[in-house]
């Protein structure tokens, strides 16, 4: 049986900022169905940690990792999720804070983590065929196993695999780091190892040290090896492109389902559709907007640009003025576009509603109760939202990018096939074109719109085809050792 660890910085459903957390709550839980030994690691946030998990914590390790020089307490807590057993590592130094990142010494808590995770393996007796890592907060485990732990016989057959959900976050820092948290010297600090403008960044390591490199989706993949949505690795992301793959993320089908979803008004299913406009009259009235028959486009999203929300915002402010439709917008960011989103409100009280704040039942609300969901990200690697609104029967709008583009067949209106509407040129004008012709196609083709939904409806994200995939990079991994 293949031993994995998975490593990252956060996970559903003890603590996530997006849809990293998700990505490592769901997918270890079905490469463990698939047969795999596989663990997950992560930082043990005692303020943040959730209540209702308290009493399944045990103890199972404590000991110490030096940090440039000095020993730091590592406690090491445990507990099974599903088929997947989590460990914990605790040091208050670091973790005890009431938020996951942000903070001025991030390089050195999870320069600690790092370490901690590598010498607990011994400590636990659970030697991984694979260490599989996610995004810059364990990037440098690769560049450590080749390093500073190179000479521990037990690791030598470990190989890695860096997933990178997100290559804008690289994790920048001096190169003090080096002496100060890790305790290795500058051999590699070049462009083949994590040098960069003169600083360490780790996710540049990862890549280069990494035996294997995934992203979250084939197009994302391709996409990061051009200067466009590199973020200055595309150069790096070219050289180690014989170990690039792009692998579409999942999402929890038992999780996200309109026949037993608990937030909803009225559970439906493909067949029995009479529930969504029931949820759709609720979400009207839960957000003050007038019950009438016009299209509803739902948004549930952070507002930046990244996700788009200053494209919506100028494409919002021509279509409102010439369609009937309503618009329902969850989520926070940005000052300045949740007061531009606010100003719009104003403007248009009985066709826009904003919600600025964080609401998961909201959230399960807006993707039942919405013909349309609404996702014009600048970039995005995967997203999850869109494949969520298509099991609700929510017809997704996106920009033609990484995971939409993998994830989205555009409306064809000679044929009638397709899974929601897409558009390419990054502009306000085009977006505003593309709303008004689904709320045309919602609004004289109903069968055309009844097409739509149904096939919406049946595409299959489950986490088990995106897991096969890794089984067979995994494969690919223990082969090549």
């Amino acid at each position: 049986m293949t031993k994995v660890l998975f490593v990252a910085a956060e996970s559903a459903p003890f603590y996530k900022t997006g849809g990293l957390g998700d990505v490592v709550y769901a997918l270890p839980q079905a490469l463990a169905k698939a047969g795999v030994d596989i663990r997950v690691a992560l930082p043990y946030y005692a303020r943040l940690f959730p209540e209702a998990y308290l009493n399944q914590l045990r103890e199972v390790a404590q000991f110490t990792v030096q940090v440039g020089g000095q020993a730091k307490y590592v406690g090491v807590k445990q507990l099974t999720l599903g088929a997947v057993p989590i460990y914990f590592i605790d040091n208050q130094e670091y973790f005890g804070r009431d938020h996951l990142y942000g903070d001025w010494d991030d390089g050195g808590r999870f320069g600690f983590f790092q370490l901690a995770v590598l010498e607990m393996l011994q400590v636990i007796d659970f030697i991984p065929d694979i260490l599989h890592v996610n995004d810059w907060h364990t990037a440098m485990i690769p560049v450590l196993l080749h390093d500073k732990y190179h000479w521990v016989s037990a690791y030598q057959g470990i190989r890695t695999q860096l997933t990178i959900h997100n290559l804008q976050f690289q994790g920048w820092f001096p190169p003090s780091i080096l002496d100060t948290v890790f305790g290795i010297g500058r051999q590699y600090f070049n462009d083949d190892g994590f040098a960069q403008d003169n600083s360490v960044n780790f996710m540049k390591g990862g890549i280069n040290f990494a035996d294997l490199v995934s992203t979250v989706s084939p197009t994302y993949a391709g996409e990061i090896q051009t200067p466009a949505f590199g973020e200055h690795l595309d150069g790096t992301l070219r050289k180690n492109a014989g170990k690039l793959v792009g692998i579409l993320n999942g999402i929890d089908t038992a999780l996200y389902n309109p026949a037993t979803d608990q937030y909803l008004a009225k559970t439906y299913d493909a067949k029995h559709l009479a529930g969504k406009a029931k949820d759709k009259q609720a979400l009207q009235r839960e957000l003050g907007l007038p019950k009438r028959p016009d299209p509803l486009f739902g948004v549930v999203s952070r507002l930046t640009r990244q996700k788009g929300s200053d494209l919506l915002v100028a494409a919002l402010g021509q279509v409102l003025a010439h369609e009937n439709i309503q618009v329902a917008i969850l989520g926070t960011g940005d000052a300045d576009l949740e007061a531009a989103l606010t100003a719009l409100h104003e403007r248009y009280p009985g066709q826009l509603a904003v919600a600025i704040r964080f609401d998961v039942g909201l959230a399960q609300r807006i993707y039942a109760g919405s013909d349309f969901f609404v996702m014009p990200s600048a970039f995005e690697p995967s997203g999850l939202a869109q494949m969520m609104a298509m099991r609700y029967g929510s017809l997704p709008v996106v920009h033609e990018t990484g995971g939409l583009r993998d994830s989205v067949t555009p409306y064809d209106a000679t044929t009638g096939a397709g899974t929601g509407f897409s558009f390419w040129e990054y502009q306000p004008g085009v977006l505003a074109n593309i709303l008004a012709m689904a709320s045309g196609v919602y609004t004289t083709e109903p069968k055309a719109y009844a097409k739509l939904q149904q096939a919406a409806m049946a595409a299959d994200f489950d986490w088990r085809h995106a897991a096969k995939q890794y089984l067979a990079g995994y494969a690919r991994l223990l082969g090549a050792s």
